[in-house]
């Protein structure tokens, strides 16, 4: 995944509400979301066995969020998938509990770099691994994580010149269009985010002649209360319709992840 929009404790009724495009491979399997063990929602790369977006239902209000993109460095040599530590991290109890957990993964095992994001109820968290690990502790509010960066601290890639700037640009641009309107709340936000990651205008659905591009989308709103809602785009936004996985109100009449 390429690009993750958070908006975090930006709505009073949904603490974590998360769009995100995933760009791959067009031929790395995977399977839509689905409960992939009690209590964790998240697609499956079918490759490596692990996710990329999810979240687990915790002790927190708003259960558990974890996403992570790409993050365009060289020179690592990766021995365990990412999205295997994204499934570590669906199993913890807390965003916190979740960041220590990868402190101690990159300590033991190397991996390709990533941006992977954490958020519950009472914290949001970017980790960024470049070979090094760093801990941003997100405000409230919306922000945009791609491959050179987050929320304007973007940097330039050795192997990528002409494309960091060009990320950064269309990032900065998607952050301004996604601010919340006075008055908005999360479910119209994230109908609106979902139009902007299939919206070309801000160069976040990838389309190549290289076998590479954006492959789905996923729409999360996690809410107090149980309330949960998914939605998924099995193909890049800008062509495919986002159907609802997951529509739970919390109340326990709600459905559950098909």
């Amino acid at each position: 995944m390429c690009t993750l929009v958070l908006a975090w404790r930006a709505f009073a009724d949904a603490p974590v509400v998360v769009a995100a495009n995933r760009d791959e491979a067009v031929d790395r399997p995977s399977d839509p979301p689905a409960e992939l063990e009690p209590g964790v929602v998240a697609p499956r790369d079918a490759e490596a066995g692990g996710t990329w977006v999810g979240y687990a239902d915790t002790e927190s209000p708003s259960g558990l969020f974890a996403g992570v993109t790409n993050r365009w460095v060289e020179g690592l040599a990766a021995e365990r998938s990412r999205g295997l530590l994204v499934r570590d991290c669906l199993r913890a109890d807390s965003a916190e509990d979740a960041a220590r957990l990868v402190e101690e993964s990159c300590r033991e095992y190397e991996y390709d770099g990533f941006n992977l994001v954490l958020a519950d109820a009472n914290a949001a968290l970017l980790l960024e691994w470049d070979g090094h690990l760093s801990v941003t502790n997100f405000d409230p509010g919306v922000h945009v994580v791609g491959n050179v960066g987050h929320d304007g601290t973007y940097f330039e890639p050795a192997g990528r010149p002409e494309a960091g700037p060009e990320e950064a640009h269309d990032a900065r641009r998607l952050l301004d269009a996604l601010r919340p309107e006075p008055g908005e709340t999360a479910e119209p936000w994230l109908a609106r985010a979902g139009d902007a990651l299939g919206d070309h205008e801000f160069g976040v659905c990838v389309h190549t002649d290289r076998g590479y591009g954006t492959r789905s989308s996923s729409l999360l709103l996690l809410g107090t209360g149980g309330r949960r809602r998914y939605e998924f785009a099995d193909g890049p936004p800008c062509e495919t319709a986002y159907e609802v996985v997951v529509d739970d109100d919390g109340a326990g009449d709600g459905g559950g992840a098909t």
